[in-house]
């Protein structure tokens, strides 16, 4: 099983950083072991002071796939979520100064939330799918699929053409703006339209 990460997918969280908007998906992978385990905390790691949150709609793939076409991209997911994007946003900031890669912002260990599964079916549309975080009890970033730049469909067919998608690979979509700095003993939840399909302890 791969993560595979979509960066810069929504303007207000580009604008928030400062980023310039991309002609195409940003795409950065994530091991296995950044998949935080069911029931555990989530433990800021001794090499960042500045971890962030970011929420994200998230499929997960049922089927092999590569250069898959868009119109046909459905047929290759029939379940979504929400899952958190943890960053370690100073080591980030360092990394991108010297152009280099951000897989130690982004793929260390626990950096992965996956929240439980729905049916996509149980939605009207896919494109238009409300989902938000809170940190304790407080409503920090709210998002809405259809503020996408690219959906999810779309997304599907750009990754397959450099990546086989395999059964269980998950496809993080990208964060609207309101990421933040998370600190000990907050408490993240994740919603997709009022279904909570995730709560996080931070330690």
């Amino acid at each position: 099983m791969k993560i595979i990460c979509i960066g810069r997918n929504y303007s207000d969280h580009i604008n928030e950083l400062q980023n310039d908007r991309p002609t195409e998906p940003v795409v950065f992978l994530k091991p296995d072991s950044a998949v935080l385990l069911k029931q555990h905390p989530f433990v800021i790691p001794e090499f960042s002071n500045d971890i962030h949150h970011e929420i994200e709609l998230i499929v997960r793939i049922n089927k092999v796939g590569k250069y898959i076409d868009t119109k046909f991209a459905h047929k290759y997911y029939d379940e979504i979520s929400v899952g958190i994007d943890f960053t370690a946003r100073d080591l980030q900031q360092k990394l991108k100064e010297k152009g280099l890669p951000w897989e130690k912002a982004k793929a260390f260990d626990g950096s992965a939330v996956i929240g439980e599964f729905l049916q996509k079916n149980t939605f009207n549309s896919l494109e238009n799918v409300k989902f938000e975080l809170t940190n304790n009890g407080k409503t920090v970033q709210i998002g809405n699929a259809n503020e996408m730049l690219w959906k999810i469909d779309e997304l599907i067919s750009y990754v397959s053409q450099y990546f086989t998608l395999k059964i269980g690979d998950i496809i993080f979509t990208g964060t609207p703006s309101g990421v933040a700095k998370v600190n000990p003993d907050d408490v993240l939840e994740g919603f997709l339209e009022g279904n909570k399909l995730f709560r996080i302890q931070v330690k």
